[in-house]
């Protein structure tokens, strides 16, 4: 009966428009991600415009949390958008976690598998900008929703075997040399892994509304 009730009166649209600026925002920081990674002298340019991206991204999940709570009508339950909005903001703020640890070490070479992962953390972020917009007729596209979450899940198995891959590379290259490499390639792992695992919540928590209004 309540589901009914909503349904007959107007929503409001600007959660929409907001997702959407906040998936632009990943976009971008995933790009700069990627291009973080092929190292060199401009490592330190990339971990600045992720930061930038970073700081974007946090003002509209603001806006959006704001705006959960001063709207009478929202197109989905507030948990929902509070949640999905939640899940958006971790990717990003996981990503400026990875730039900060880049940072800290000083690094500007990178090993080929967390290059791999940092390209998968772009595809991630494209297809989280591909379904968003269609959350504003989840019913219509349900099953393309459905496949880009499936596509980023597929997308986390292999940003697992890279990351694996990687520290068994790293433990055989360093476990008779340098132990501060060692370290700090595990460090840098486990953040792309960190933002890897944050878009599998981003595409759980689609697949959650698309369950949850079809």
């Amino acid at each position: 009966m309540l589901k009914w009730f909503r349904a007959m009166l107007p929503r409001e649209d600007r959660f929409f428009d907001l997702f959407e600026q906040h998936s632009r925002t990943l976009e971008a920081g995933a790009e700069a991600l990627q291009k973080l990674l092929e190292g060199g002298d401009a490592v330190p340019h990339w971990c600045q415009e992720i930061v930038r991206h970073e700081h974007a991204a946090d003002e509209v999940a603001h806006e959006v949390l704001l705006a959960v709570r001063r709207t009478f009508i929202t197109p989905f339950d507030r948990g929902d958008i509070k949640d999905l909005i939640q899940s958006m903001d971790d990717a990003i703020d996981q990503m400026h976690q990875t730039a900060k640890a880049i940072t800290l070490y000083e690094q500007r070479v990178f090993d080929p598998p967390m290059q791999e992962m940092a390209a998968i953390i772009a595809d991630c972020a494209r297809l989280t900008i591909k379904a968003v917009p269609l959350l504003r007729n989840v019913g219509t596209h349900a099953g393309e929703i459905n496949v880009f979450a499936e596509r980023i899940t597929a997308l986390e198995g292999r940003s697992d075997d890279l990351h694996d891959q990687g520290l068994r590379d790293l433990f055989r290259r360093h476990r008779d040399g340098n132990a501060m490499d060692f370290i700090v390639g595990t460090e840098i792992y486990k953040h792309l892994e960190r933002v890897v695992d944050r878009f599998e919540d981003v595409a759980n928590e689609i697949n959650g509304i698309v369950i949850e209004h079809v």
